[in-house]
């Protein structure tokens, strides 16, 4: 058999032809199963014939049979003609009691407590067969890079500008305050920006020479600087370090109130208002349109955001 010389000649509607002059050992038949006319057919054997060097289908008696080479042809074109057909079929539902998928989610760790946990959750119990990586979202991250590559599927966080490459749907918005210990002496004595500004403030540790956060890229445009005087790598630790000292945490106000569920006297913790006007922090997740129309993300997105709606609400802050 010939090879590689003509392989650039043969399409699809050529194999097609193949596998029905195989199966129907017949020219005529063939032609009527294809819907095509007798000569249009004769004419693809004629090509096939030249590309393989074998006469493919020969006479005998008054039908026409396979040549060896024509039957070792059989099972691999109709193998290749059912991956033709699942290459280019519409996709299969989504059918999340059967699925056998592994979810893969970045996301910060400034989210409120509540949403992974829940989230994941849901996933397992609606697709109990499906794995879940919940991977850390640091600010270093090339998320974008990310979801286009397929390292991860979804990722949610909070940006002022998330990047326009990708696609994103909100999940939830949350205003800026601020957790202290109920030892602070703004609560006996309020705050002004300029006071909020002087206390000592606890901060993520920078990913990167010159990174700057949400919360410092604003006071930035404002012409603000606030005192850092600690940073620390685990959003999760913070509040528990806020409790033992005069720090101030300024971040989501969902994420502080999951740390007082029991009275302020006995979390050591209590959220205030920030003196210092901020835009709402804006979660989103965001997906590549690599997976835009992949049934499985689809469906990974939609309990993502039940997940976020479902959040319970919390409490008011407190006035210093």
């Amino acid at each position: 058999m010939k090879s590689a010389p003509h392989f650039d000649k043969i399409d699809l509607q050529l194999i097609r032809t193949l596998h029905t002059l195989l199966i129907e050992r017949s020219v005529s038949k063939a032609a009527m199963r294809l819907g095509q006319q007798q000569p249009a057919v004769s004419v693809a054997l004629k090509r096939l014939r030249s590309i393989t060097g074998d006469p493919i289908l020969v006479r005998s008696g008054a039908g026409m049979v396979p040549t060896d080479v024509g039957l070792r042809m059989v099972e691999p074109v109709a193998q290749l003609l059912k991956s033709a057909e699942t290459l280019f079929s519409s996709p299969r539902a989504f059918e999340p009691s059967q699925a056998q998928e592994t979810f893969r989610i970045a996301a910060s760790d400034t989210l409120d407590p509540l949403f992974l946990p829940a989230l994941v959750a849901r996933i397992k119990s609606l697709a109990p067969h499906c794995e879940v990586e919940v991977h850390a979202l640091s600010p270093q991250a090339q998320y974008a890079t990310d979801l286009g590559q397929g390292v991860v599927d979804v990722v949610i966080g909070n940006w002022a500008e998330p990047s326009a490459e990708l696609h994103r749907a909100p999940l939830f918005e949350d205003e800026v305050v601020c957790l202290i210990s109920t030892k602070h002496p703004a609560l006996r004595r309020g705050w002004t920006v300029q006071d909020w500004l002087a206390c000592e403030h606890i901060a993520p540790t920078s990913a990167y020479p010159g990174w700057r956060g949400v919360i410092d890229e604003h006071l930035d445009r404002l012409g603000l600087s606030r005192r850092i005087t600690a940073r620390c790598a685990h959003f999760g630790l913070m509040p528990r370090m806020v409790a033992s000292s005069l720090l101030v945490l300024t971040t989501g106000h969902q994420y502080c109130q999951r740390f007082l569920q029991g009275t302020e006297a006995q979390t050591g913790l209590v959220c205030v208002p920030c003196p210092v006007e901020f835009p709402k922090m804006v979660y989103y997740q965001l997906w590549h349109e690599r997976s835009h129309t992949s049934t499985a993300v689809k469906w990974l997105r939609e309990q993502v955001k039940i997940s976020a709606v479902q959040l319970p609400q919390t409490d008011q802050t407190k006035t210093p």
